[in-house]
């Protein structure tokens, strides 16, 4: 459908999607897939006034679709050509959102990212229509990146979910019979659960330190944070590069803190979960800080990530 068609069909529809008693429906309208930037002016113009969110799409695809790329055999340069494309999600959240703000200046239309994730060619000798990948370190950088970008976002971002939850593209979950393993990218979801429900804090990085190649080169940092409804700080921390460490120093204003916990998800580029060893990649806890108050009610935190990994401190008063 053309975006102007589609909106007056949504209209019409909508008009009948009623709630009743207390089942207060949320009302979603299609949304573009990844670069039409067209389709959300339209839609919005002429259809936002009847919705309550509009969706977005965007797959991480490291090759051309018709030949993506192993989800487990893959070279330094498309481990950061990759994550490259999942920074993407960036630009694609900032202007979508820019033109749903001309039309919703007061937010009230949620942003809905109800497809993401990294997608590979399926895993060799299963069936191509079932889309089942397995699941590496390199995935789990992309929830990483993907879950801080949508925090920082959270004015505009109200959901954001794989659409696959068990063997199917990133999965959280691969199953096997009656055999069942977890994947790195549940490990992320686990660490970054603090998160929700939770009030973001404003946080930026003043170093521009970049990792890979000159023609795929990325942030070698990547982070956001929130304080939860007990006042507990909760920071989420990517080092993007494959082999370089990086020494942070963080400054927390406002009341000391003392760390409360501490756990790292870190293994080699390749690193999986596979049914013979399931328990390869999962979170450990994180001794590589050191914290200390300083004056006007400052806390320092220093810390050193290792290369491909991600860190999830909380930090309470």
């Amino acid at each position: 459908m053309r975006p102007e068609y589609y909106a007056d069909v949504y209209r019409r529809f909508q008009t009948y999607v009623r709630s009743y008693g207390e089942n207060e429906i949320y009302k979603i309208a299609c949304g573009a897939n990844s670069f039409d930037y067209n389709w959300t002016e339209k839609v919005m113009e002429i259809a936002g006034k009847q919705m309550d969110g509009l969706s977005l799409h965007y797959y991480t695809v490291p090759g051309p679709w018709d030949k993506k790329g192993s989800a487990t055999e893959f070279s330094e340069k498309e481990w950061y050509l990759t994550l490259k494309k999942a920074l993407v999600m960036e630009d694609l959240v900032q202007k979508h959102g820019e033109i749903m703000d001309r039309f919703d200046p007061e937010k009230k239309v949620g942003m809905i990212v109800d497809e993401w994730g990294a997608w590979y060619d399926v895993e060799p000798e299963t069936n191509p229509g079932h889309l089942y990948q397995q699941n590496t370190m390199r995935d789990a950088l992309i929830a990483g990146l993907s879950l801080n970008i949508f925090n920082k976002h959270a004015d505009r971002v109200h959901m954001a979910n794989l659409a696959q939850t068990l063997n199917v593209l990133q999965s959280v979950i691969l199953t096997q019979n009656e055999q069942m393993l977890l994947t790195p990218t549940y490990h992320v979801f686990d660490l970054y659960q603090v998160h929700q429900n939770g009030q973001l804090l404003e946080s930026s990085l003043t170093d521009d330190t970049l990792a890979g190649p000159e023609e795929a080169s990325v942030p070698q940092l990547h982070e956001s944070a929130s304080v939860d409804q007990e006042g507990r700080i909760h920071f989420t921390l990517c080092n993007l590069s494959v082999d370089a460490a990086a020494e942070v120093e963080t400054k927390i204003l406002g009341e000391h803190r003392a760390v409360e916990s501490a756990w790292i998800l870190t293994a080699d580029k390749q690193a999986k979960n596979t049914f013979a060893d399931p328990e390869v990649v999962k979170p450990q806890s994180f001794s590589g800080f050191q914290a200390q108050p300083v004056a006007d009610g400052e806390t320092r935190l220093m810390m050193t990530l290792p290369p491909c990994s991600i860190v999830r401190l909380t930090l309470s008063r």
